[in-house]
């Protein structure tokens, strides 16, 4: 019987990549396997079929043969074939189930840390140095983050000879499983390190200086790195991530590179005008009132602002104006105020435009809602 095409059985065209065709063949492969279906000499034959494609397309060099002159360029490629299914499905499945090759050797990264520290306003615009104590763990100084009690020595685990997998095998189908034993190290310690119990790491405080950069704000993350925790078996240590809290100022609060302030004046200056001396965290500052100043005015300071980490160009200064309505008036203040109050009343809306025009707006209000009501 004639051979089908090697394309044709694993259900690919001739420009399939080979990684691909892989993953063409491992479904194939898991669908006809022997294993999945004893008895069945349909699927045992397309499982060698699939099997047999899979070492010519697989491989660079009988694929370009087979690919210029067919069958015929790879005359005995594959019936001289002396792999079994246990190593053609350790290499499809090394990516799913591992290796086993140098698990010993892996390395991992120690977890990473997170700390708050809280600063002023001040300290966060002009910037700053915070000293933080970091709990963590580091590796022990005793067995030098081995595990094992000096002058004792670590062993291959006896039931993974060190690789750190074990192969379970169940006819031809074959997977790899970390070893219970050493749970992946492939190795064991006799003798325990009684400073660290056996874990290489020992739980340490440390004092850090923390340079905090200027215009920094709530919620940004300063990233120490190789100050987390020590990894295990030795392995890189993780990175310590700071994250910064502004305390609420008395006098300012900050909207992105701007910052803000209330500034109370009194009734007579901002109905006449006049001058009034403004707080910044450079010092300082005159702030011309002009006649009339309604409570809610804001008036800009440029470039009394903050400078934040990313950006380039400097915030300003918002100064919002709230006038003072008088306290604890004596007699004499109440009867010229009452005096003062009728002479603005003879001027109508001049003195009070807003206050005229709310006062229509009302009235508009209630006649529409009687017409309404009624």
């Amino acid at each position: 019987m004639a051979k089908r095409d090697y394309y044709e059985v694993l259900g690919a065209d001739r420009s399939i990549s080979a990684g691909e065709l892989k993953k063409a063949y491992r479904r194939l492969a898991m669908k006809y396997h022997p294993d999945r279906n004893p008895g069945d000499r349909e699927a045992e034959r397309k499982f060698k079929e699939a099997k047999e494609a899979y070492e010519i397309l697989g491989d660079p060099q009988k694929r370009q043969a087979y690919d210029q002159f067919g069958h015929a360029g790879v005359q005995g490629g594959a019936a001289g074939s002396t792999a079994d299914f246990s190593d053609i499905f350790g290499d499809i499945f090394g990516d799913i189930f591992g290796s086993g090759r140098g698990a010993s050797q892996r390395v991992y990264r120690g977890a990473d840390l997170q700390l708050e520290v809280e600063i002023s306003l001040e300290e966060a615009v002009f910037g700053t140095e915070s000293t933080l104590q970091v709990p963590r763990k580091a590796t022990c100084e005793k067995c030098n983050g081995s595990g094992a009690a000096p002058g004792t020595s670590i062993d291959n685990c006896p039931t993974c000879g060190g690789a750190g997998q074990v192969r379970m095998q169940q006819g031809f189908f074959s997977i790899q499983q970390t070893c219970p034993r050493c749970r992946g190290k492939g190795k064991t310690i006799r003798v325990p390190c009684d400073y660290c119990r056996g874990t290489g790491l020992r739980r340490v405080s440390k004092k850090l200086s923390v340079k905090i950069p200027a215009g920094v704000d709530s919620g940004d993350r300063i990233r120490l790195t190789g100050e987390g925790e020590a990894g295990p078996d030795n392995g890189p240590p993780g990175d310590l991530y700071v994250q910064v809290l502004v305390r609420e100022h008395e006098l300012f609060t900050r909207q992105a590179s701007d910052l803000c302030c209330e500034v109370p004046v009194g009734f007579s200056m901002a109905a006449l005008g006049g001058e009034v001396e403004v707080p910044t965290l450079k010092g300082r500052l005159k702030l011309k009132i002009p006649a009339g100043t309604q409570t809610g005015r804001v008036f800009r300071l440029r470039g009394e602002g903050v400078k934040p980490v990313r950006g380039t160009s400097v915030g300003d200064m918002l100064c919002s104006i709230v006038v003072e309505t008088p306290v604890n008036l004596n007699r004499k203040q109440q009867e010229l105020l009452r005096q003062f109050a009728s002479t603005l009343e003879e001027g109508g809306s001049h003195h009070s435009p807003r206050s005229h025009t709310w006062t229509g707006s009302v009235k508009s209000f209630f006649e529409n809602l009687k017409f309404w009501s009624d």
